[in-house]
């Protein structure tokens, strides 16, 4: 079968690395892909906003099966166009990734369908949301209701905060993402990453996760689209399991159902687990990015099966099965980033830490020039290991990292703290 699957950061690479090893495929093209990416697969110059373009592309190489992997083209309704050309496509319909591209939609749906989330309000100008503010204190969190590139929400300490970050958003600072704005309840907790393959009806749980937003050690600075991440997640316990699915998931799928935008696809609760249980902070219609790369090193299944079974909806009689090692990955970012960074810098090194026992390099942004490696965005690559525990995969990483000879890059070094922390208990 022919496979097209859309994106270009390490969350694809990822799935690129997962989807070619099965043997279902024939060939596996990549839209716009980038240079790791490139190493596996056919990479094509599509404008992937051009949706009958994809169209066309798709017919004209015998494309089986599409499989959308970032946010934007599932918000901009590329499956409904796809769809509607009789392209099999997996994500969810524009209607359904409104779980990810409103949050105040969302927020709604949690208010009218009894699903655990913070207090909130949703406003469009600045002094009703600076009022809202006032009656309920700070701390507080502000998020612009669109995307936002995981940029677009600020955890105030203070009222001041607070009022200069709905200025900001309301003032433009977000553009169209911030027109409209949730202000929510700051919730006391540990964050987990909560996958689910979804094929409208059935959810099938995937493998925990735990990210680190933060750009600094210690979870210090701006938030960040994510500085490295590991799984499982040991916060995330077999009985919060039972709960998130039976809370938050399945209590989901039957309200977009019912509410006439079935959801098919994955399904990634942010959640907070607080003293009350889990809560959902927000949805995301896709695979997490870095969260893709960890859970990838550790599917023993094969993920074009997976994908298939929930187009057929078919979930009901599936299972997943996980490798039982721990995964570990650490983002390599160019300096600068989450603000502005510098394109065009020289990576050196990178075979040399994918040749280590148990790591794989994903590309982020990255491309080939010259028969050099290049650094093409703010997150570039994600170096990624396999190990006993947290500890060891952390140590392997780490180790894959310090192989790579790049100047013009940093990362985080404490990635894996807390689990690491719980081990050695």
């Amino acid at each position: 079968m022919n496979v097209l699957l859309i994106g270009s950061g390490g969350r694809e690479h990822a799935l690129a690395w997962a989807l070619s090893a099965s043997p279902m495929l024939t060939r596996l093209f990549v839209a716009p892909g980038n240079a790791g990416i490139a190493e596996i697969a056919e990479c094509v110059a599509l404008d992937v906003a051009d949706h009958a373009a994809v169209a066309r592309f798709c017919k004209a190489n015998d494309i089986r099966l599409v499989v959308v992997g970032p946010e934007g083209p599932l918000v901009a309704g590329i499956v409904d166009d796809l769809l509607a050309a009789g392209i099999r496509t997996f994500g969810p319909t524009a209607a359904a990734a409104r779980l990810e591209g409103s949050k105040a939609f969302t927020k709604d749906l949690c208010a009218r369908h009894g699903i655990p989330t913070a207090a909130f309000g949703v406003f469009t100008d600045s002094e009703t949301a600076k009022a809202f503010v006032r009656t309920q204190g700070a701390p507080i969190v502000v998020k612009a209701d669109g995307l936002a590139a995981g940029k677009g929400v600020v955890v105030a300490q203070t009222v001041a905060e607070a009022d200069a970050a709905i200025d900001d958003m309301l003032g433009g600072g977000f553009g169209a993402a911030g027109a409209r704005i949730v202000v929510e309840e700051f919730m006391e907790g540990e964050e987990a990453s909560f996958f689910a393959l979804c094929d409208g009806r059935t959810a099938l749980p995937l493998a925990t996760a735990q990210d680190h937003k933060r750009v600094h050690d210690g979870d210090t600075g701006p938030n960040t689209g994510g500085m490295g991440a590991y799984s499982p997640a040991p916060v995330m316990s077999e009985e919060l399991i039972r709960r998130t699915m039976d809370e938050i998931i399945r209590p989901t799928l039957r309200a977009m159902r019912a509410e006439g935008s079935p959801f098919t696809g994955i399904l990634y609760a942010g959640l907070m687990i607080t003293a009350r249980g889990p809560r959902l902070v927000e949805y995301n219609v896709r695979f997490g990015d870095p969260e893709a790369q960890v859970l990838m090193m550790r599917l023993k299944d094969d993920l074009m099966l997976l994908i298939l079974g929930a187009l057929d909806g078919v979930l009901a009689t599936m299972s997943v099965r996980w490798r039982p090692e721990s995964a570990l990955t650490v983002v390599m970012a160019a300096k600068g980033y989450p603000g502005a960074y510098h394109r065009g810098s020289v990576i050196r090194g990178v075979e040399a830490a994918a040749a280590l026992p148990d790591v794989q390099v994903f590309h982020a942004g990255t491309l080939r020039e010259g028969g050099l490696l290049k650094a093409n965005g703010g997150r570039v690559l994600n170096v990624t290991a396999l190990g006993r525990d947290v500890q060891e995969a952390k140590a392997r990483a780490y180790a894959a990292v310090d192989l790579i000879d790049w100047p013009e890059g940093f990362c985080r070094r404490d990635i894996g703290w807390r689990a690491i922390a719980r081990e050695k208990a």
